[in-house]
């Protein structure tokens, strides 16, 4: 790992665990509380009780019926998937990557705290990198260790691809955490009728509202072909237009599909987004 990965892995990590193990307060971040059940005793049936959790066999040789006490498992099984598409360089200040390593951070570290199973996918157009389910605090550092180090350029993300991969491999009822920066076409509907889909959305301020350059040499981080253009105010409205378009339709498929989604910027406190988006703010 190089050096100044070593340094923003140390620095991230203890900003975060220091912000989840000593500012948050209360248990689950999700709405559903996992899906297992214990099974604790049986007792007589009383008037009220679920028919449903009759003991047939049971009931059938005590002659009289009784019924299956559980204990409902709280344990979620959560899923964190870092989209890194070439377009994460990049950051007026802060790399859009490091944000997503940041926000990461955050929630394995919430899992941890929770003693819930995470897992840590790193995804493009396939899988790259993938953390198998854990409880250990290791596994938050090893996890941060490849995003941080991983190479983005040339590489794009595609959805369809990630929708059609989460839903072979994860086939118990999850909640799954996106952190990307959602530019595209997004279609992850298939995805949220099984899981819990939560989605953060990294931008940058300056990607977002660029000011007028003129002419300029850049690189295409997804397909590095290099491109001559004009960054003119014309092509600056046109392009912010774009934008705006495509967070629209961002937005409302994500409240079709009942995503719970956020904007994080890269000069925004990650800690303060993700708590006003599990308190509903």
């Amino acid at each position: 790992m190089k050096n100044s990965n070593k340094h923003k892995l140390k620095k991230i990590a203890i900003k975060t665990k220091r912000k989840i193990f000593s500012e948050i307060a209360g248990n689950n971040i999700s709405h559903f509380e996992g899906e297992g059940f214990d099974f604790v005793e049986l007792r007589e049936y009383h008037f009220g009780d679920d028919v449903r959790k009759i003991d047939w066999k049971v009931t059938a040789r005590k002659q009289k019926p009784y019924i299956k006490i559980f204990k409902e498992e709280k344990e979620l099984n959560v899923v964190i998937v870092s989209l890194l598409g070439g377009s994460v360089y990049f950051g007026s200040k802060v790399l859009k990557q490091d944000v997503i390593a940041e926000i990461f951070a955050l929630l394995a570290f919430s899992s941890v705290k929770n003693s819930d199973n995470f897992s840590s996918l790193i995804f493009t157009d396939k899988e790259e990198s993938f953390l198998k389910p854990t409880k250990k605090i290791y596994g938050v550092y090893k996890a941060m260790e490849d995003i941080l180090n991983f190479n983005p350029i040339g590489k794009k993300v595609d959805f369809k691809a990630l929708v059609s991969y989460l839903r072979k491999r994860i086939k118990r009822k999850s909640i799954i955490f996106l952190v990307g920066d959602f530019v595209g076409d997004v279609d992850i509907s298939l995805l949220s009728k099984k899981h819990e889909v939560v989605a953060f959305i990294v931008r940058d301020r300056l990607e977002e509202n660029p000011p007028d350059l003129g002419f300029l040499h850049l690189m295409d981080p997804e397909s590095k072909k290099f491109l001559q253009m004009d960054l003119d105010k014309k092509t600056v409205e046109e392009y912010k237009k774009m934008i705006i378009k495509n967070d629209v339709i961002l937005y409302k498929h994500f409240i079709k599909n009942r995503v719970r989604f956020t904007k994080v910027y890269t000069d925004d406190n990650p800690f303060v987004k993700m708590l006003k988006l599990f308190a509903g703010v």
